[in-house]
This record gives C-alpha cells, sequence and structure tokens, in this order.
C-alpha cells in the first residue's frame, strides 16, 4: 500500500496520506444547525485522514434537507465548527467544509413551510425524505429566477468566510449528488432557458460563478469541487454526462483547484458509464475519486495514475483508524446503516480503533 501513504501536495495543503475522509452526513447537529461536541469528538477520532472533508453543511437559513445537519450562516454555528476545527488540529489533522445548498432536496416541513427552490420545477421521485411528520414525497419546486441567483453566490461566499472564520484549513463546494448547484449542472433538471440554462456552458455559469466568489475568499489552492456527472441520485440524469464531464475538467484547468473531487460512478447503481478515464486525461489537477473504493483498487488506481487519492466513505464512519488498519492489512470494522443519522453517539464515535480489538 506504498502509494496510498505517500505525502500529496492539494493546491497549498501538504497531506501525509492520500487516503481521505469523504463529505458524510450523519444528523448530528442540534435543532438550529450548530455542531455538536459530539461532532468535534467523532471528527477529532478521524485525524489520521490525509484530509477530513466535513459533511454537507447549509450556507444559507431556510434550506435544510436532514432536519439536523449542520450550518454555516451565523455565528453560534461558526463557534460549534469551530470546537470542531480546534479539536482535529490539536491532533494535527487536516480538515474542510463541504458548502452545501440542497435545493429541491429541501422539503417545506423542514423549513417553516418554506417552498424550496432550484433550476426547473421538476420534483424528485424516486426516494422519499424523512420529516418531524414521518416520510413524505418531495415537493415541486419553485424555479429561481435569474435575478435570484446572485444571492446564491453572495450565500456560498458569506458561508466560506464563515469557514474561514471557524478555523477550517480550506472548503469544498458541494456540486454533487443532486443538490442545487448539481440541478443546474445537469439537462435532466435544468429545463430552464436564457443564461443559466440549455448549453452545457450556461448550465455550469452558477456553479463557475459560486467557484469565482468562494475562491475570492480562500484563494482558488484552498478549494475543492465535488461532482457526480452519471449519479441518478436525488432524479437526476444528464443526456450526455461524459461530455458534461469533460467540459468541466477542461474548463476547471484554469481555476488552479486543491482538488477536484470526482463521485465516479452511480451510488444508485441505476447509470453506466465511465466518466474517471475522460476526466483523468483531461484534468491538469490533483483528482480525488469516491465511490466504494476497496483499499488494495484505491492503491492500484495511484499507481496507475488513474487518480491522485481516493475518498472513503463508509469506511471511514465505521473504522476511526482507517489509515492504520489499512497500512497493518487488518480487518474492517463493518458499518452499522441503522445508526447513520440517529442522534447520539451509537455507530458515530463508539467504533472501536486497532489498538482496542
Amino acid at each position: 500500500m506504498q502509494h496510498l501513504f505517500q505525502p500529496l501536495q492539494a493546491g497549498a495543503m501538504s497531506v501525509p496520506n492520500r487516503i481521505l475522509m469523504a463529505p458524510l452526513t450523519r444528523c448530528r447537529a442540534d435543532n438550529a444547525h450548530v455542531p455538536t461536541p459530539l461532532m468535534a469528538e467523532h471528527y477529532a477520532q478521524r485525524t489520521s485522514a490525509g484530509l477530513i472533508i466535513a459533511e454537507a453543511t447549509m450556507v444559507m437559513a431556510g434550506n435544510s434537507a436532514f432536519q439536523t445537519e449542520p450550518g454555516i450562516y451565523n455565528e453560534a454555528q461558526i463557534h460549534g465548527w469551530r470546537t470542531v476545527t480546534e479539536a482535529v488540529h490539536r491532533k494535527n489533522g487536516h480538515i474542510f467544509l463541504q458548502l452545501w445548498h440542497g435545493g429541491r432536496a429541501c422539503h417545506p416541513l423542514l423549513n417553516g413551510g418554506i417552498q424550496p427552490v432550484s433550476s426547473s420545477p421538476i420534483a424528485i421521485t424516486n426516494d422519499i425524505t424523512h420529516t418531524p411528520d414521518g416520510k413524505a414525497n418531495y415537493v415541486v419546486p419553485r424555479v429561481l429566477g435569474d435575478d435570484e441567483l446572485p444571492g446564491i453566490v453572495a450565500g456560498f461566499k458569506n458561508a466560506a468566510a464563515n469557514a474561514k472564520a471557524a478555523g477550517f484549513d480550506g472548503v469544498e463546494i458541494h456540486g454533487a449528488n443532486g443538490y442545487l448547484l448539481d440541478q443546474f449542472l445537469r439537462d435532466g433538471c435544468n429545463q430552464r432557458t436564457g443564461p443559466y440554462g440549455g448549453s452545457i456552458e450556461n448550465r455550469a455559469r452558477l456553479l463557475l460563478e459560486v467557484l469565482a466568489a468562494v475562491c475570492s475568499v480562500w484563494g482558488s489552492d484552498r478549494v475543492g469541487l465535488r461532482l457526480s456527472p452519471i449519479s441518478s441520485f436525488n432524479s437526476m440524469g444528464d443526456s450526455d454526462p461524459v461530455a458534461l464531464a469533460c467540459w468541466l475538467a477542461d474548463r476547471l484547468n484554469a481555476c488552479n483547484l486543491a482538488y477536484l473531487h470526482l463521485i465516479r460512478g452511480d451510488v444508485m447503481g441505476e447509470l453506466q458509464g465511465d466518466v474517471l478515464t475522460p476526466v483523468r486525461e483531461r484534468y491538469q489537477g490533483v483528482l480525488v475519486a469516491n465511490l466504494r473504493y476497496t483499499p488494495s483498487e484505491a492503491e492500484t488506481a495511484i499507481a496507475l495514475g488513474q487518480v491522485d487519492a481516493v475518498a472513503f466513505g463508509t469506511a471511514f464512519i465505521a473504522n476511526p483508524d482507517l489509515p492504520a488498519r489499512i497500512k497493518a492489512g487488518a480487518p474492517l470494522n463493518a458499518p452499522n446503516p441503522s445508526t447513520f443519522y440517529k442522534p447520539g453517539p451509537v455507530g458515530y464515535t463508539d467504533y472501536p480503533f486497532l489498538e482496542n480489538t
């Protein structure tokens, strides 16, 4: 596993290994979307990751999709996250915050009756959501006007500044998994006309505006971007995902990002295709891949130059010391999906370390 344990220069960040912790929604913030001490403990347990990418975090109030996901739009949330970053840094870890807007994946029952927003009036139909009143279908979103989009950009920029105040080492923009920026990117959801619809260039306009605004706060070398061109999660799709991925890879070269984080396939298993290979051929920066890699597959992918690092998700849920287990060739703890989104320490901070097994 020698390649996984080589250091990596990702923009301004020098990280000690190429085993990254993927952003993982865990719903352990409080009802005001403020990070909790339990979250600080959770992330501090996982500081042996080359880089921790903290979970999807609301950039603007009134856009909750999970009820107890964290935010980064007010002082209480900044303070809560500062407790997390200080705990990580005390153990010499590195942590980015993922900036996120749920768009049509939000629900009125989670947001005081506020209708969610999106690129087009098309609801998510391949899943249900969980609300204080139980399971519910997603609703048809309100279409954002072109004149409202500068406000979205400003929301991301303000969140980026708040993340810096909270002590993060950088930020990742969530442009994947069927959330707002992805809802503009892919034509299965974006049916609008005008400057933000139609061509790939127009559909990517909002994402690139957000990217520029966030980079103006952090510097591009401390900003990452996550994309999922071929995922059907949240009722997403595109008529030509490879063309979209290639266009983005070419365009993003000029951005000088810390890294591009690519979900290589479809988490739902419905759509097929290879976007990783053409992106690797075109993108000249640090490429991080994600989605069901085994340690041995990750090692091979890095050795062959297919990717520069791999972000592990569920493996990090159940194995706070994942790099040590990989290096030792030790068995991995099995994750318990029934505890992924439940409050409290069970299935969150109580997975055993190798030294205690």
